[in-house]
């Protein structure tokens, strides 16, 4: 199917009965064929790669001086940074390598000292929303402090700019997420410097500190001020879009679940995910993102099987009566607009969603047109 109009449709019998053994022939295909090997040289080039691709532009960045042409390093330094932020996103659902040290220090290394995104932040949140995704008082993905993609979001509006903002959602979209790279960063100190459990805790305010204030150091040692301000803002606003037009697609516009509803993990991972489809450009261009119903199933496949896995997923959710949605990437993202657009306007049914009015059946779940 292409997903516009996802057709979901779950028995009650489904969510009480067979839902572990249906995942678990799945998961034994996926491993029969090898798809949940480790890809250490894939890995390995990507790793040694990644500071050798910083380096080289803040070398660069160096070599070129004070000018204006630096507007095109911050691009490409937005774009690097993207690609290592996905890379950090492998290690931290344990992709790279077996052991779950290595992954830790991976990740830290990868997000907080060439990233500046605190790895101890991104996965306190990440594993609630897989966990539990599109699920209403779970999935902190759908609690945006600005954004409302839920009615119940929408209807605790505050301030007069808030609610002007979620009236306007859908028009101001992808303006926002230009400010997104400023929010990962402030979130990822507020993170780190607040109470509440943080394992290695110093080593993350340490890398952070590095990356934050030698990086803003930089910068202004090389730029005038007026260049400088304008750098950091086209590099931070490329890298907030390019992280939010990379995820965006993956769970705005789908179901929204209903808090004390009952799903086994396949419908629950399925029925609330959606692919985009596209070539390998897009694959290396999304980190991986784009199959986001097999990343959901499987969190510790490599990367690179997610495109040989996906046809084998989605023939056997067809075969079990299991919405499997795949578009193209322009309609992800008008989904996406059409759906927050809705939710801002004050719609509470975006969805013909029979899931809680028949108290355990995903119906008809069509995004709004």
């Amino acid at each position: 199917m292409d997903g516009s109009r996802p057709i979901v449709r779950t028995r009650p019998r489904d969510t009480a009965r067979g839902g572990a053994s249906t995942y678990t022939e799945l998961a034994q295909q996926i491993r029969d064929r090898g798809l949940l090997r480790r890809r250490y040289g894939y890995y390995w080039t990507k790793l040694i790669a990644a500071p050798l691709a910083v380096a080289t532009c803040l070398l660069v960045f160096v070599w070129i001086g004070d000018t204006w042409w630096q507007l095109f390093t911050a691009a490409v330094l937005a774009i690097v940074f993207t690609q290592i932020a996905f890379l950090g996103h492998d290690a931290a659902h344990r992709q790279i390598f077996v052991s779950g040290r290595w992954n830790d220090w991976i990740s830290i290394i990868l997000g907080d000292l060439l990233v500046g995104m605190s790895y101890g932040w991104w996965q306190h949140k990440h594993t609630r929303h897989h966990a539990n995704p599109n699920r209403l008082g779970s999935d902190p993905d759908i609690d945006l402090p600005v954004i409302a993609v839920t009615a119940e979001t929408a209807a605790r509006r505050r301030t007069p700019a808030i609610r002007w903002m979620q009236a306007h959602q859908g028009l101001l979209f992808f303006p926002i997420l230009l400010l997104e790279g400023l929010s990962l960063h402030a979130s990822s100190v507020r993170r780190v410097v607040s109470r509440g459990r943080l394992e290695r805790r110093w080593a993350e305010i340490a890398f952070l500190a590095i990356r934050m204030i030698g990086y803003l150091v930089l910068v202004f040692l090389v730029l005038s001020p007026g260049i400088a301000f304008a750098f950091l803002g086209v590099q931070l606003g490329l890298f907030g879009f390019y992280m939010g037009i990379a995820f965006a697609p993956n769970h705005k516009g789908m179901p929204v679940v209903p808090h004390d509803l009952t799903l086994d993990f396949l419908r629950r991972q399925v029925l609330m995910s959606r692919n985009v489809r596209g070539g390998r450009l897009l694959d290396a261009a999304m980190g991986g993102l784009n199959y986001q119903v097999e990343h959901h199933l499987f969190p510790s496949m490599p990367r690179p099987h997610l495109r040989r896995a996906a046809p084998i997923v989605a023939a056997y959710c067809g075969a079990h009566d299991v919405a499997y949605t795949q578009v193209g990437l322009l309609t992800s993202y008008a989904i996406v607009v059409r759906y927050i657009n809705r939710v801002g306007l004050g719609e509470r049914d975006v969805f013909t969603c029979p899931l809680a009015e028949q108290r355990g059946a995903i119906g008809p779940a069509v995004p709004p047109r």
